[in-house]
């Protein structure tokens, strides 16, 4: 039986994974992939002692980190099932294996929420995308929309910049949500458009993308734009599937933690990042969440 399993490779599971070893805990660390949401960042600029690097190249700089602590097992799996037990917890992989650990501390992300309209689903990969930095030179000199007002969404309009012709800004609100630098950066740039008060109806198409229709919520008319691409960036869904039948969720499927420890409602499970329902799902803030409760894993050790 390990001390801990720790689930997700984004900055929550390695700062989590980083303390653990450094506390000489009997540790298995589950993921599939490093840098969690961020993998597909052009630059990220906030990271703290760290000017600027790409979501690639951070990725790396976790695994790397992880990798160079002693006593830590790795295992390139995604955890589809916990299950309680006397003295701990029963975990199932996708792949088959089957764990037992006293403590988890899971930090599984999330995952892009959808529109679920007409269009998005058959026209996926056929101009609509998900991933800015991935797909952004596909649309150059093209006319685009961007779906979403908050910081995903603005930064999706700046990964789009160097390349397409003209980009629409589509928010259901009236005014964007994003960090106010990057609001600042796209308002003066000639090639955005903010389109508010805006909900999406149908993505337009046969074999491509070739327009979107729309809801004006202020006069209930529809609209349509002509474009070739369909940026979706409104938000994300907690990967707490799995957790579901043993900690308390919110209505959003986010983890409820209690923030000074990231315990959850049940005893021998913690959790940080995306999963949880902390207010801020920023990187620095999501380390800082896992060292927490590493060291009240740590204390809780020493009494089971």
């Amino acid at each position: 039986m390990y001390d801990l399993i720790v689930v997700g490779g984004g900055p929550a599971g390695v700062a989590a994974g980083v303390y653990a070893a450094r506390k000489k805990l009997k540790l298995l660390f589950i993921a599939d992939s490093f840098g969690g949401q961020s993998l597909v960042s052009a630059g990220i600029q906030n990271w703290i002692g760290t000017v600027e690097v790409s979501g690639f190249d951070f990725a790396k700089m976790l695994e790397n980190h992880l990798r160079a602590q002693e006593g830590i097992e790795i295992l390139e799996d995604r955890v589809i099932a916990v299950s309680k037990i006397d003295g701990g917890f029963k975990v199932g992989t996708q792949s088959g294996k089957i764990f037992e650990t006293k403590t988890m501390f899971v930090a599984s992300g999330s995952r892009r929420r959808r529109l679920g309209v007409p269009g998005e689903d058959r026209l996926d990969g056929k101009g609509v995308a998900f991933c800015s930095i991935c797909d952004a030179p596909v649309f150059a000199g093209q006319d685009v929309a961007v779906v979403g007002g908050g910081n995903a969404g603005l930064e999706a309009v700046v990964d789009l910049i160097p390349y397409a012709n003209k980009i629409y800004i589509m928010e259901r609100n009236d005014s964007l949500k994003g960090d106010a630098v990057t609001q600042e950066k796209i308002k003066v740039n000639n090639k955005v458009n903010l389109i508010f008060k805006a909900e999406t109806q149908e993505i337009l198409g046969d074999q491509f993308v070739s327009g979107i229709k729309y809801k004006d919520l202020n006069t209930g008319e529809i609209k349509e734009l002509k474009v070739g691409g369909v940026f979706v960036e409104i938000g994300s869904i907690p990967n707490s599937d799995f957790l579901r039948e043993l900690v308390e969720l919110n209505k959003f499927g986010e983890v409820i933690v209690d923030p000074k420890t990231q315990i959850t409602s049940l005893p021998g499970i913690w959790a940080a990042g995306d999963i949880t329902d902390g207010v801020y799902k920023q990187n620095n803030i999501a380390a800082g969440d896992a060292v927490k409760a590493v060291l009240s894993i740590w204390d809780y050790l020493q009494k089971v």
